[in-house]
């Protein structure tokens, strides 16, 4: 999708501003029409997206500790009665996060001003706040639930947190180990097996093999160290940048959804945060399409992101989303199944509730199991290298000996 900034007449005859996301401009101008009677004005927006080449450190990125305490500041500020402007001030002296008290301090000044807190929200925060925020904060105010808005957005990112954070575990323990036995490796062959070898050399002496191919091994490292060393940079680099390429972002996405063990992970994690927001979107108030169209902005995978969008257009045909997700197959059938099931009977909010706490579930149980599997197949790999290079230095050692 690109995100476009646009000016336009609300339906109350005020001039807003915004940003918005779109297939192309025509789709950007109807999703603006929802909300407005009259688009003056849309143009693109430079990708805000951080590439790996210009991000900035310590910039605009959110912190999903802080940003879910702020919502239950929120929520307890409100249920006290306290007006929002005084709410927004008090969580704004509290907060310590850098992005987040910049944003609530420019939020206190709106509000204080008579602009609405989703208005606020999103002309400030929209390149790093989850539009599920924005968008229930929006429904709050206008149902007069403001203080269960934010509680809804405090359980819900709470429980999201917490699984992203063992999505992510479950994704970056097994790969640090592997690249701690990499670096272990280049080290043994670079530094440790020459010692080995000089001594070798010292004895003038038949070497058996497996201690040759060791040898063989070790040189060939010695000898090309800086140009592995490149050719892993340029391609981590080709891949970053590939990555940022539209095509790049959705081939990728849809290859690790393949990946043994941790492909699954990842469809579990999307079918979790699909039902997780659209019922929180949908208990806001949102009609189905709209609530469809933020929900696919805030999965993690890109191409599923890419797909559920695509669904605001065929259900605004007159398509079921039960139907919709068929088609898609991008989703699990259990989830697809059930959720055209809530449709026909009319609790898509109380089915989706269901099944959310399945893949909560389901998904805490494949992160257990990936662990149990990774650990032992990447030491095993690592111990097997051990083992060679042990085993070649002995029987080397013990052919001199038995020589002598």
């Amino acid at each position: 999708m690109i995100t476009y900034k646009y000016s336009a007449i609300s339906k109350d005859g005020a001039k807003v501003k915004g940003v918005i996301e779109g297939y192309n401009e025509m789709d950007a101008i109807d999703r603006i029409k929802a909300d407005c009677d009259v688009v003056l004005k849309v143009t693109p927006m430079e990708e805000n997206r951080e590439s790996f080449l210009t991000m900035e450190i310590g910039g605009n990125k959110l912190n999903n500790k802080e940003f879910t305490v702020m919502c239950s500041q929120f929520a307890i500020i409100l249920k006290s009665g306290i007006p929002i402007a005084r709410a927004v001030n008090l969580v704004y002296e509290k907060t310590t996060d850098k992005p987040l008290k910049k944003l609530l301090k420019k939020v206190a000044t709106d509000v204080e001003g008579g602009r609405s807190l989703a208005a606020s929200f999103e002309e400030n925060g929209a390149n790093f706040l989850p539009p599920t925020f924005i968008e229930s904060i929006r429904a709050g105010e206008e149902s007069g639930n403001l203080d269960t808005a934010f509680e809804s957005m405090y359980e819900h990112f709470d429980k999201q947190t917490k699984i992203g954070a063992k999505v992510k575990g479950a994704l970056m323990y097994p790969a640090f180990v592997l690249v701690l036995g990499i670096v272990v490796i280049i080290v043994m062959m670079v530094k440790v097996i020459p010692t080995f070898i000089e001594i070798f050399d010292g004895l003038d002496a038949e070497l058996p093999a497996i201690t040759v191919s060791l040898i063989v091994l070790s040189n060939f490292f010695q000898k090309y160290w800086g140009l592995l060393l490149g050719i892993a940079i340029v391609a981590f680099l080709a891949y970053k940048i590939y990555g940022n390429t539209e095509e790049g972002r959705i081939k990728i996405a849809k290859a690790g959804l393949s990946i043994p063990v941790l492909g699954n992970i990842q469809t579990l994690n999307a079918a979790s945060q699909f039902a997780n927001t659209l019922v929180i979107m949908i208990e806001a108030g949102l009609p189905l399409t709209k609530a469809v169209s933020i929900t696919a902005k805030a999965m993690d995978n890109y191409y599923i992101s890419q797909e559920v969008g695509k669904m605001t257009g065929q259900i605004e045909e007159g398509r079921t989303l039960g139907d919709a997700m068929r088609d898609s197959g991008c989703m699990p059938d259990i989830l697809t199944d059930m959720t055209a099931v809530g449709e026909e009977s009319g609790e898509l909010s109380e089915t989706l509730s269901t099944i959310a706490e399945y893949y909560d579930a389901e998904l805490a149980t494949a992160i257990s199991e990936a662990l149990a599997k990774l650990e032992p197949a990447i030491l095993v790999v690592i111990a097997a290298f051990a083992g060679y290079v042990v085993i070649a230095i002995y029987i080397a050692m013990f052919s001199m000996y038995g020589a002598m």
